[in-house]
């Protein structure tokens, strides 16, 4: 008998995924798609903040500029034409006959703008507090832990508006108003950093004690670079559920100020201002002023806030 030679087989060359691909076979979005509150969450969340920012292309008018206003369209109700102009407005006008629908357009892009800076300047300032606290030790630990500790005793809310205060003091009179954004989203972030500097320091004492820290450390790694590129990515799951919980908590915070009368000025007007605004004619029988700003940002801080609830327990591996 002759040996035949065996054929070859062709070789198989594995399917490389696209990132998209891989995103949608992961377990987070698996769990996402068999979560309903989280799906409606995110999809109430998707359409509020595509408002928002395409809010000059949906919004009727820009209800913030002078030219736009007229006096005599003044709290006609919704869906109900104004006697003097025979205009409709789907949501109202106010005193100074602006289109609520629009104000509250306009009004969130100043509620998300700050909600979201402030909870980046909080998460960068804590990650990177909770980092060197955690790594280095001994009296920085020390100082910056009993900081973290004393700004605990004191409710976040009341801390903002110390800094507000301080911060608007020592701010000119003529770039007040410029710089109020600025100052509110600097009050909310120094108020909140405090949370991602205590959970980064815990995740650090964990991260640092590892082998892979400590062969790090053999071939000659800097503490600087220790911390950024080994210690620093094992640390951002928990970071990334308590940011999506402190943004809801952060645009609640600006609503509060606004609402105090400490927070966006009058030229700037957010959601809390909006609702400060309609409080004022509540009794007086125009009640979709308050009305329709305060569910626009009961939806938005409670779908935020549910994301994040979803998104902590879908990151925890005891839950899984």
């Amino acid at each position: 008998m002759t040996d035949r030679p065996v054929p070859e087989r062709p070789e198989v060359k594995p399917v490389q995924k696209s990132r998209l691909r891989v995103a949608l076979d992961s377990d987070l979005f698996y769990t996402f798609r068999r979560s309903p509150v989280a799906v409606v969450s995110a999809l109430v969340v998707a359409i509020l903040v595509l408002s928002a920012v395409f809010a000059p292309l949906i919004a009727t008018s820009n209800p913030f500029d002078p030219a736009s206003l007229n006096l005599m369209n003044g709290f006609t109700p919704p869906m109900q034409p104004n006697a003097f102009t025979g205009d409709t407005f789907w949501l109202g006008t106010d005193d100074q006959g602006r289109d609520v629908f629009s104000t509250i357009l306009y009004g969130m892009r100043i509620s998300l703008f700050v909600g979201v800076a402030a909870v980046l300047f909080a998460m960068i300032l804590g990650i990177t507090l909770g980092l060197i606290s955690g790594y280095v030790g001994g009296w920085t630990e020390t100082i910056i832990m009993r900081t973290a500790d004393v700004q605990l005793t004191f409710p976040s809310i009341l801390v903002a508006m110390l800094i507000f205060g301080i911060a608007k003091g020592v701010t000119p009179v003529e770039y007040r108003d410029q710089m109020a954004i600025w100052v509110l989203i600097l009050a909310i972030g120094l108020s909140d950093w405090v949370q991602f500097a205590r959970v980064v320091r815990g995740a650090t004492l964990v991260e640092k004690s590892k082998e892979y820290v400590e062969a790090a450390r053999l071939i000659g790694r800097t503490p600087y670079a220790i911390m950024l590129r080994h210690i620093l990515p094992n640390v951002l799951s928990p970071v990334l559920v308590i940011a999506t919980i402190s943004l809801a908590l952060a645009i609640i915070a600006e609503a509060t100020l606004s609402f105090l009368g400490v927070g966006a000025p009058p030229t700037q007007p957010s959601l809390g201002t909006l609702i400060r605004i309609g409080q004022g004619f509540l009794f007086s029988g125009e009640w979709w002023i308050l009305l329709f700003p305060a569910m626009t940002l009961l939806a938005l801080a409670l779908s935020v806030n549910l994301l994040g609830d979803w998104l902590r327990d879908a990151l925890n591996p005891r839950l899984r």
